[in-house]
């Protein structure tokens, strides 16, 4: 399941993952599932019919990610593989950060990050004007609507309703490109 919250020129994306690295650093064996969280720059196209017709919008280059994870083998509340992606380099993430606050309180860490969308294109090294003039305040408005989507998904990864492997691949190893299921 997919959310999407969009801004003027920023969107957040809030969806279930299920994720199998094909070769995993240490400690990060194993499959996990929970929800992935980006904030992306969206990128409006030209309108493609007449003046009434639906505009095209692309939720674009990634800027930063909130991975609310846990190992399928592991204790459901754990947030034991919970982490944040700071910056990009283009569509790649940097370096899994693993910050104890964030995995103490996940949703109250995540709130807390997306009502300061300045210091998140800092962080990520993208100007200010990445943002629109009222996205900042937009977003800091809609922040608990955003955190309330991220808890919904993670009470349906815990019922094994979302976060799964794909049908397909469920009883198979995962290849070279490793397992990824979900929206983002």
């Amino acid at each position: 399941m997919l959310y999407a919250f969009g801004f003027e020129r920023v969107g957040v994306l809030v969806g279930d993952l299920y994720f199998l690295d094909p070769q995993p650093g240490p400690g990060q064996e194993g499959a996990e599932h929970g929800v992935r969280v980006e904030l992306r720059v969206l990128q409006r196209g030209a309108l493609k019919g007449s003046i009434y017709s639906a505009q095209p919008i692309e939720a674009g280059q990634p800027i930063w990610r909130a991975d609310l994870l846990e190992s399928v083998d592991g204790q459901p509340g754990s947030f034991d593989r919970t982490h944040h992606h700071p910056a990009f380099r283009d569509w790649n993430p940097g370096r899994r950060v693993f910050v104890r606050e964030l995995s103490a309180d996940p949703l109250g860490w995540l709130g807390t990050q997306l009502a300061d969308l300045n210091g998140l294109l800092a962080t990520a090294g993208f100007p200010a004007e990445t943002a629109g003039p009222g996205d900042a305040e937009r977003l800091r408005g809609v922040a608990p609507e955003i955190v309330d989507a991220a808890r919904r998904l993670l009470d349906q990864v815990r019922a094994g309703e979302l976060g799964t492997p794909p049908r397909e691949q469920a009883g198979e190893q995962a290849g070279e490109q490793g397992i990824r299921a979900g929206w983002l």
